[in-house]
Formats: structure tokens, sequence, C-alpha cells
């Protein structure tokens, strides 16, 4: 899953909050969990991190202190403030359409939907993923209606439409499961 890095995107935002609420880190060790939450993709580079970092340091969510390093180079240690903390449950409780409807900024979104308090908050944030699903869709279309697998006489379009077919399965399942399980009204 690759991680919008194009000028500090919201969700490399949501990548950095979320694991500085986990605890305090080093640059390095934030630029590791971001890159393995990615699938490696698009590997996070200083220049996307960096400028996100200030950015957030200057809206006052985290704080740098620097610490001696193994060798001579000194070392940052990020910590989320509790103005952080708050943007974070706020980002969580009101996600972006993007995050709602982008599947790999969907999947980030629940590395950290954990944080949020209130399961009924969790819930609705599923909620939103699951009617957005309801609606019809697909790679292709053919005068504004969504092209089935069926349809398809191309055996590679036809294979990418049954695998997202089949995932849109599983995620359906997988999100009325869990918001029964985090709100059984």
């Amino acid at each position: 899953m690759a991680i919008d890095t194009r000028k500090g995107g919201p969700v490399l935002t949501l990548c950095i909050l979320g694991f500085l609420y986990e605890e305090p880190l080093h640059a390095y060790d934030l630029r590791q969990r971001i890159s393995g939450l990615s699938g490696h993709i698009r590997p996070l580079s200083d220049g996307a991190l960096y400028p996100a970092l200030n950015r957030l340091q200057a809206a006052g969510y985290l704080t740098k202190h620097t610490e001696r390093g193994t060798g001579a180079t000194p070392r940052n240690v990020l910590t989320l403030t509790d103005g952080g903390r708050a943007e974070l449950l706020r980002r969580l409780r009101e996600p972006a359409e993007v995050e709602i409807t982008d599947r790999n900024s969907f999947l980030i979104l629940l590395a950290f939907l954990r944080f949020l308090p209130s399961p009924a908050d969790q819930a609705q944030v599923l909620r939103r993923r699951l009617a957005f699903m309801d609606q019809p869709a697909s790679y292709f279309y053919d005068q504004g209606r969504p092209l089935r697998a069926a349809d398809m006489p191309d055996r590679f379009r036809r294979g990418m439409l049954t695998l997202a077919g089949a995932t849109s399965r599983a995620d359906r399942d997988w999100l009325t499961r869990t918001i029964a399980e985090l709100d059984p009204q």
C-alpha cells in the first residue's frame, strides 16, 4: 500500500500522528514504521518526511528534542503534544473522503482507528466505508455503466474485476461483522 507523500499529504500526516500517538520515536524509526505500513512500495524519502515533521511541529502537534545517538551523531526524538493527540482523534473521527474511498488510504486509517476511544465513533467510520462500497463501481465503464467481470472479453481485465469483486465481498463482510460488534444497536 503506497503512502501519498506529495506535499506531506493527509495520509502521511495520519501516519506520523498515529505512530507518535503510540510512543515517542526517533525520526529514523518513524520513517521505518511508515515504510513498513506502506509495504515498501514507495519508500518514504527524507524530502517528504522532514518537511511534514516541520509543519506538524510548527502547528504545535509534535515536539523535538535531541538525544545522544549511539555514535557521535545526535538523534531527534519526536513526541506528540496534547494538540497532536487531539488532531489525530479528530482525523480518525472525521476522515477525509479519500481516506474512505481509496483502499490504501482506508487501510492506513484502520491501522490507527483503535485509538478512537468510542466504539460508536469507530463504527460510524466503518459505516462510511460500507456506504461507499455499496455504490456501483468498476475499473471500466460503457456509456457510464460500470462493467462487471462477466462483461469483459479480455481475460486480464476480467481478472482485475474478479479480484476486485472478491476483495469487495471480503471487505463488506468484515465491515458488517465489525460494525455489529462495535455498535450492536
